[in-house]
């Protein structure tokens, strides 16, 4: 029996393990993580994440070949091949702070690897890592073998929140990365083999180590640009009258461009696409190509100015102050289907919302009122660091409430900010909404999710991204 051990038991590692296991039932499958709670999780009814269709992979193989356990020295003893899924934050000191990976969860990884090991291991990128990473862990285990042989593989993931258990079985490609040599070419077939036990082997690319790293920050920049792209259009079709619906349509209809990533919005969130771009401008930076740092820094610029941009349209349209007023947050996830807040566009908003003295009520089926609070104390990129545990700060509690209801949250609310394309936002009592808020009842729609005709029809004042303005906020002052 092949025994696999992934080192994280996070978002990736998780639902990635889960699934080879469902598929490969000769394969063991043990995630390992030092984190006690989050392995007890695992272990139980309740999953430490939201993934729809992961409960029931996880059920139908705990016990049998599926296993999580926080003894990671023993299974990574045991193991013929480790996958490591750590975090690999963004830096928030030293040199690259801001932009370069930190990657001393993967360093200290690869160490104890090194410590434990007593036969020949395959080891496998699975975190998102700068290129050239493989080099460097290549030498950390080589120079600490005692005689063992270690091929280093890359094996990016590509998955979405919210459907990562579809793109698990049905992905669109698998991307091994690995030495051309026979070592290293024995084990890209080693894992290979694991993967064409569901996947068409046609859709399992094989490439060198530094093309697979670099495929991955690649695709997450490229698909970024798209949303910023379309947001960028956003402001100019609220500025003209036109509609971004009608123009992503139209556009998306050219079979050079494609529909996918062309839905405007607050802007976009995740663990990946901020952090890959910032990785990617600092590697253009450190070759000395300046113009392409400069090019994908303007993605990010896009995306934080949507946000500022929305916050500055709900502050205008409501008499230029919130001070005194509730506002109501329906979404706090970054995007439906998932409870992951990680760089979500809601807390920029939220931030923005309550340094204007409003006082918010949010909503959000998934996330919990202590992640909320956590996330609003937070300083950026400390959401991947062990300070992401800091205590809540007093003043920010006392200005935000978290309920369990969308209609309790709107209660009495001067204006809501839908922020997450939650499907249940679509078929609220919006009737039920407006006669419980203050007049005017304003409602700004970040994820364009509601029918803004019927809304106006009950009498709200209604922005949405994108959309042609309503003739209340067309008197507003202009919004830059």
């Amino acid at each position: 029996m092949v025994k696999i051990c992934c080192i994280g038991a996070g978002y990736v590692g998780g639902p990635t393990m889960a699934v080879i296991a469902l598929k490969c039932p000769a394969v063991e499958v043990v995630v390992v993580d030092i984190s006690v709670a989050r392995i007890n999780a695992w272990n139980s009814d309740q999953l430490p994440i939201y993934e729809p269709g992961l409960d029931d992979v996880v059920r139908q193989c705990r016990g049998k070949n599926l296993f999580f356990s926080t003894d990671v020295e023993k299974h990574v003893f045991e193991a013929d091949i480790i996958f490591v899924s750590v975090n690999t934050p963004t830096k928030t000191s030293g040199l690259g702070a801001g932009k370069a990976a930190d990657l001393t969860y993967w360093e200290s990884a690869a160490r104890m690897i090194a410590d434990v090991s007593k036969s020949d291991k395959i080891v496998v990128e699975k975190s998102t890592v700068p290129v050239k990473t493989a080099e460097a862990i290549e030498k950390i285990l080589t120079h600490n073998s005692k005689g063992i042989n270690y091929q280093i593989l890359s094996n990016p993931e590509f998955l979405a929140e919210g459907t990562a258990i579809q793109d698990l079985f049905n992905p669109d490609r698998v991307l091994i990365g690995g030495r051309k040599t026979p070592e290293g070419q024995k084990a890209v077939q080693a894992l290979k083999a694991v993967y064409t036990q569901w996947v068409p082997e046609d859709r399992v690319i094989t490439t060198n180590l530094w093309s697979a790293e670099l495929t991955k920050l690649a695709a997450n920049a490229i698909l970024a640009k798209r949303i910023s792209s379309i947001n960028s259009i956003s402001a100019l079709c609220e500025a003209t009258g036109a509609n971004i619906t009608e123009v992503a349509y139209s556009v998306g209809k050219d079979s050079r461009i494609g529909p996918k990533f062309l839905n405007a919005s607050v802007g976009f969130g995740g663990s990946c696409f901020q952090k890959d771009i910032l990785n990617l401008v600092y590697i253009c930076e450190c070759y000395g190509f300046l113009e392409a740092a400069n090019y994908w820094k303007t993605v990010i610029k896009i995306n934080d100015y949507q946000k500022s941009r929305f916050v500055n349209r709900v502050v205008a349209s409501m008499f230029n102050t919130l001070s005194g007023k509730k506002i109501a947050v329906l979404g706090f996830a970054f995007k439906k289907d998932t409870g992951d807040t990680r760089e979500t566009p809601a807390i920029d908003v939220c931030k923005g919302l309550l340094a204007d003295k409003a006082s918010i009520s949010i909503y959000d089926p998934q996330v919990t009122e202590d992640q909320i609070q956590r996330d609003l104390t937070m300083n950026k990129f400390d959401w991947d660091h062990p300070i992401h545990l800091q205590p809540m700060s007093p003043t920010t509690v006392k200005k935000v409430s978290v309920t369990w209801d969308a209609y309790e949250a709107t209660k009495g609310a001067h204006g809501i900010c839908i922020l997450t394309e939650w499907d249940e936002f679509k078929g609220l009592d919006y009737q039920k909404i407006y006669d419980n808020m203050q007049k005017p009842a304003f409602l700004f729609d970040g994820r364009n999710v509601v029918d803004v005709e019927k809304l106006r029809e009950i009498g709200f004042v209604v922005y949405s991204i994108g959309k042609p303005l309503d003739t209340w906020l067309g008197v507003m002052p202009a919004v830059v």
